[in-house]
C-alpha cells in the first residue's frame, strides 16, 4: 500500500467540484471503496462503484443529486443532497412505481493523491419508502 498524500483544503475542493458535477468516476481512486450505510454494503474498487451510481442514478431512478449544502476540509468533504427523479426501477425491494421522489443523502468523503479514495453514504431509506408506498 502507497503512502497517501492528504490534499489541502483547495485540492480537496477541486477534486470534489469535479467529481459531483457529473459523478466522474476518472476521480475515484482505483481501489477506493464506498460503504453504503443503509444496507451495509461495500462497494470496493472504481468499476463497482461506477455500477452503482450508474444503476442508482438511472436504473432505479431517473435522477440527479441537488446540493444542499458541502463541506471542505484538508483531504474530507461532507455533502447533503438530494436524489431528484423518477423511481424507474427496483431499488430497496420496492418494484418501479413511476413516482415522483425526493431522497435526504448525506456522503461523507475522504481525498487523497487526487483522488476519491472512500466514502461513506447515508441514504434515508425510510423517506423513500414513504413516498412510494
Amino acid at each position: 500500500m502507497s503512502i497517501q498524500e492528504t490534499q489541502s483544503v483547495e485540492e480537496t475542493r477541486q477534486v470534489m467540484e469535479a467529481y459531483a458535477a457529473e459523478h466522474d468516476t476518472s476521480l475515484i481512486a482505483p481501489d477506493a471503496i464506498f460503504h453504503d450505510i443503509a444496507s451495509g454494503q461495500d462497494y470496493i474498487g472504481r468499476e463497482a462503484i461506477a455500477g452503482m451510481l450508474h444503476y442508482v442514478y438511472h436504473v432505479a431512478f431517473q435522477a440527479g443529486a441537488e446540493e444542499v449544502r458541502s463541506t471542505i476540509g484538508d483531504g474530507a468533504a461532507v455533502l447533503e443532497a438530494v436524489i431528484v427523479g423518477t423511481h424507474i426501477g427496483e431499488f430497496a425491494g420496492v418494484p418501479a412505481t413511476g413516482r415522483e421522489v425526493r431522497i435526504p443523502l448525506v456522503v461523507s468523503y475522504r481525498i487523497a493523491d487526487g483522488y476519491v479514495q472512500e466514502a461513506s453514504v447515508y441514504l434515508l431509506l425510510s423517506t423513500f419508502l414513504q413516498q412510494v408506498a
